[in-house]
């Protein structure tokens, strides 16, 4: 995921986006404890994505608190 995709994102769907993340994320470790990774920097891609996204959330969070 690109920044300019998750700007052009709405604040519901970040939520969800975030929240199947994080849930595809705790999948992956689960697996890498099991059996051994086919692709094992999908880890920091999604981390990455995870950071991006919460990083979008909180600008506009700062953004309408300015705004008030």
């Amino acid at each position: 995921m690109k920044a300019s995709e998750a700007h052009k994102m709405s604040n519901d769907e970040i939520r969800e986006e975030l929240g199947r993340l994080r849930k595809r994320l705790f999948e992956l470790r689960s697996a890498a404890v099991t059996e051994k990774l086919e692709n094992p920097r999908r880890f920091q891609q999604l981390r990455r994505d995870i950071a991006r996204l919460l990083t979008v959330q909180r600008g506009r969070e700062i953004q309408e608190t300015a705004q008030v």
